[in-house]
C-alpha cells in the first residue's frame, strides 16, 4: 500500500533523469563496482555517470545514438555494460537494489509467492518453440559440396 513514507522514498523528482541513482542507491552500489585495472592509464570516467547511462538506456529503451549529451559517450557506456554483464557486476547490482527495495517496502527479502500462467508452464514443459526448431531442422548442404555424391554419380554413369 502506498503510504506517504513510501511515496517520499519512491519520489525521483529531484534527479536529472528518473533513471538516475539516488545518493542512497549509489552508496549501496558503489562497493560492487570493480576497481580500475592495475597499470595503464587511470580511470578518467565517472563510474556513477556510466551506471546512470546504462540505467537510462534500459529504462527508456532509447537507441544508443539518442543518449543525452550530458552522459558519457555511448561507446564508453556500452563497453562498461558489456564488461559488467560479462563479469556479473550488473547481476550483483540488480540483486542488491532488489533486496533494498523489498526491505524498504517492508517485505521479506525474497518473495514467498510466485504466479505462473498456463502458457508459461506449457512452454517450459515442451522446451519452448525456439529450442525444438534447431534440433529438428537438418543442416542444408548442396549436393555438389559433398565429395561422395560426385564420385558415386560419375562411377554409376
Amino acid at each position: 500500500m502506498w503510504t506517504p513514507e513510501h511515496r517520499r522514498a519512491a519520489d525521483r523528482r529531484g534527479l536529472r533523469y528518473p533513471s538516475d541513482l539516488t545518493d542512497a542507491e549509489w552508496a549501496l552500489v558503489e562497493p560492487m563496482i570493480p576497481p580500475a585495472k592495475h597499470g595503464g592509464r587511470r580511470r578518467e570516467v565517472n563510474v556513477r555517470e556510466v551506471l546512470n547511462g546504462i540505467f537510462y538506456v534500459l529504462s527508456t529503451g532509447c537507441q544508443w545514438n539518442a543518449l543525452p549529451k550530458d552522459l558519457p559517450p555511448k561507446s564508453t557506456i556500452y563497453d562498461y555494460l558489456d564488461l559488467w554483464d560479462w563479469d556479473g557486476t550488473l547481476e550483483r547490482i540488480h540483486h542488491a537494489l532488489y533486496l533494498a527495495t523489498r526491505e524498504k517496502a517492508g517485505r521479506e527479502a525474497s518473495p514467498t509467492v510466485a504466479i505462473i500462467d498456463a502458457q508459461s508452464a506449457k512452454g517450459a514443459q515442451k522446451g519452448g518453440p525456439r529450442s525444438t526448431r534447431r534440433a529438428t531442422t537438418r543442416a542444408r548442404r548442396s549436393r555438389a559440396a559433398n565429395g561422395t555424391f560426385l564420385s558415386t554419380r560419375s562411377a554409376s554413369c
